[in-house]
């Protein structure tokens, strides 16, 4: 029996900020299945419903089996909860708060089956805190201010910065981070960029503008750290 590559994508964008629908269409068609199915997972934002209202309607049209995962207003029990992920082709994390998001799915026991999930082969993927918390550490603003978390799952081995290119103080703040140890190195996403990982590597990276870029981030040994752009495949409208 062979044994699937754990696969996990970090998203710059997707249903909740694009209207072409590029880097979801790009996702999709990593699954292998003609309707697979995918569970919106919006824990970081407290499960909004204006949130789950757009995923659905975004997904809904697709070639797929949407469904949403709420914790805030559980339904189901331990097992349940873990038949119902484990059968899931996607699991599509939503943007919100990295830090409350850990917390909540590490009450529900959600860490663990995520993990097993990832193992059986479920593609597990989100924007923002959903980019993030698959990773060993991040950079968020889950407190407040731009800061690191070192508490993230793991699955993807380093770390994590998103909106790279768009928020003011991104970048300082997770060069620094990983120049001076406080996060490990890892990987540096501009909006509009999809990067998927196969057994902790890069196997393939997606923007849907010609600009965005996808960045290696390490300290160079003197409290500084450098960036590398890796390539990144333009997607057709």
């Amino acid at each position: 029996m062979v044994t699937p590559a754990r696969r996990v994508a970090l998203l710059g964008g997707g249903f909740s900020t694009d209207e072409d629908g590029l880097l979801d269409d790009w996702l999709l068609g990593h699954v292998g299945r003609p309707r697979p199915k995918v569970c919106f997972v919006p824990t970081a934002s407290g499960d909004a419903p204006a949130y789950i209202d757009q995923f659905l309607s975004a997904f809904a049209p697709r070639r797929c089996e949407p469904s949403v995962l709420s914790l805030f207003r559980r339904e189901l029990d331990d097992e349940a909860l873990r038949r119902f992920l484990l059968d899931q082709d996607v699991v599509y994390v939503g943007g919100g708060n990295t830090a409350n998001l850990l917390a909540v799915w590490r009450a529900h026991a959600v860490d663990r089956v995520l993990g097993e999930a990832c193992n059986r082969g479920t593609l597990l993927c989100g924007i923002s805190a959903g980019a993030n918390c698959w990773a060993s550490g991040s950079h968020t603003d889950s407190f407040g201010p731009l800061t690191f978390l070192q508490d993230g799952l793991g699955l993807l081995p380093g770390s994590v910065c998103p909106h790279y290119d768009s928020e003011p103080g991104r970048r300082a703040s997770y060069r620094e981070a990983v120049a001076t140890g406080r996060l490990s190195a890892g990987w540096a996403i501009e909006d509009g960029v999809g990067a998927l990982f196969a057994d902790g590597r890069l196997d393939e990276a997606v923007s849907r503008t010609p600009d965005a870029r996808l960045y290696w981030v390490q300290a160079d040994g003197a409290d500084e750290a450098v960036e590398r752009a890796l390539p990144c495949r333009l997607l057709d409208e």
